[in-house]
């Protein structure tokens, strides 16, 4: 046998081993961490004293890795900056960092922990995942030596990268990723592209991004759509923003919208609102954790279908504004108000009455409200609200919203401010919307921040519903929509090329316009 056909053979064999030994579910974990933090300092420390603050936390999540495996998990997620914390400078983080290899070069680090220079933490986590015999997955930073004639190059001759890793049941590095989308992390760089990471298992195919890069299309929905992963790995440090970006809220409504397993795992500090872990599906949550209440972490287990596309009963693709484009809109009882919700201006009406039909609209997209309140408390205003357009102070992201929300009191001009708590029930609700955008993410929160599983579900016509009786009382009951060609800038915190590119088009307009009108 020739070496060609050898390595055809083996190439075969090895699929039809992972074909016959795939696995229909698997048990995930995530461990949401309360991070021990580093003194601040504007001087670096020592790589020593570094190394010791992280090995004080990996202490606490090696414990967690071994109640998962001890509870037969195959993969734990932990979070983002679940080292070291976040409160860093350029120069402050770097004695935390090692540089981290790609997966390519065939590592176990736990066996050869010298190959790629001083990696006591690569080699940490390498063995406290072959020792347990599960998946782990970890948030550390990586260092990369630039060339000092490249112009991008760092004075201090290294990129630095908020990166993910992980290592197989074996300790073998399986996984790199640099996140894309940074959020106010001048001690980091972003990679130059967004990057498309995914790694096969014999229980599902993954891909893996951070935090605030679920907001955007790359890398989080052409990973899901390109790449048809069947699982999303998501460390996170995640700080709630009601009414519509709590972690639990938002990242259960993204698994729905995408129609895919997401493993989200988020720091545990709230006084800076971080809370909020899951491990979400196809059809909703399978289990979550909301805790502002104590100091300690969280580990959560849930069995997760490998490959959720093959279930008998996956979701069918939404057509989103079908139903609200097929009906004339609902008069609204009285005249719509403007109000505000995080800067944005949105379009409400009240809802006067225990039930009803309305409509708000804001330019082109309406939402449309059938709805019936058990028994209406006076003391409580519900709203539906309409929102289009580029979202927040920094108007980057565009956004499509329909919501019914309360209000944090019955003066109509605090519908939008933060509210947590709600004593009315809805016997039936149907929102929908006209919706531009393929990508509608459906949310339901109730009183104190809690999720509502099995009790709403989204028809294929874009309607999101009741199910299986009266819910909770609700805070909001949410089409969060997310136009992300309409996007005004491709890389958080950076200008994109085109738009450079345009706005030097236009100066050279604007200028050529004046020297022509001086000349007249």
């Amino acid at each position: 046998m020739t070496a060609s056909s050898f390595q055809s053979s083996a190439a075969v064999f090895a699929l039809l081993t992972l074909h016959v030994g795939a696995l229909s579910t698997f048990i995930a974990a995530v461990y949401e961490h309360a991070v021990i933090l580093p003194n601040k300092t504007q001087t670096p420390v020592s790589q020593e004293d570094a190394l010791a603050l992280m090995n004080k936390n990996i202490d606490i999540l090696e414990e967690a890795i071994k109640q998962a495996a001890a509870q037969g998990a195959q993969i734990i997620v932990t979070p983002e900056d679940a080292l070291y914390g976040w409160e860093f400078g350029w120069k402050t983080v770097f004695p935390f960092l090692e540089d981290v290899p790609a997966p390519e070069v065939d590592w176990i680090p736990c066996r050869d922990p010298h190959r790629f220079g001083h990696t006591p933490v690569q080699t940490r986590l390498s063995c406290l995942a072959k020792n347990n015999v599960i998946y782990v997955v970890a948030n550390i930073g990586d260092k990369k030596k630039c060339d000092s004639q490249d112009s991008t190059c760092p004075s201090t001759g290294y990129f630095q990268y908020n990166t993910n890793v992980v290592y197989n049941a074996e300790g073998k590095l399986v996984a790199r990723y640099h996140k894309y989308h940074l959020y106010n992390e001048f001690q980091f760089n972003a990679t130059k592209k967004p990057e498309m990471v995914t790694f096969d298992t014999t229980f599902g195919k993954f891909g893996i991004f951070t935090c605030f890069d679920i907001l955007f299309h790359e890398p989080a929905v052409r990973l899901v759509e390109e790449s048809h992963v069947d699982t999303i790995l998501f460390p996170t440090a995640w700080m709630n923003s009601l009414p519509f970006l709590t972690a639990i809220e938002f990242h259960s409504a993204w698994a729905m919208g995408m129609r895919v397993n997401l493993l989200a795992a988020n720091l545990h500090h709230p006084s800076k609102r971080m809370t909020g872990s899951g491990i979400y599906g196809p059809k909703g949550p399978l289990m979550y954790h909301y805790d502002m209440e104590t100091a300690s972490g969280k580990l959560l287990f849930s069995k997760v279908d490998s490959q959720p596309r093959r279930s008998p009963d996956y979701p069918t693709a939404v057509d989103w504004d079908a139903y609200a484009r097929s009906i004339k809109p609902f008069p609204t009882q009285k005249h719509a108000f403007g109000g505000n919700v995080r800067s944005d201006q949105f379009n409400f009406t009240e809802l006067y009455e225990s039930a009803g039909n309305l409509t708000v609209c804001q330019k082109e997209l309406c939402c449309h409200l059938s709805y019936k309140m058990l028994g209406k408390e006076e003391s409580e205003v519900y709203v539906l609200g309409a929102f289009m357009g580029l979202h927040g102070k920094r108007e980057k992201e565009y956004w499509q919203v329909c919501t019914l929300l309360k209000c944090k009191s019955t003066n109509l001009t605090s519908c939008g401010e933060v509210v947590e708590t709600a004593s009315t029930r809805f016997g039936m609700f149907s929102l929908s919307g006209t919706f531009q955008t393929e990508h509608v993410y459906p949310e339901v929160l109730l009183s104190k921040i809690q999720l509502s599983p099995g009790k709403f579900e989204v028809l294929k016509d874009g309607r999101l519903v009741d199910k299986n009786g009266p819910s909770g009382p609700i805070l909001t009951v949410t089409l969060f929509g997310r136009w992300y060609e309409r996007d005004r800038l491709q890389n958080s915190g950076r200008t994109s090329t085109s738009a450079i590119s345009y706005l030097l088009i236009a100066t050279s307009f604007v200028v050529t316009a004046l020297q022509t009108f001086a000349m007249t």
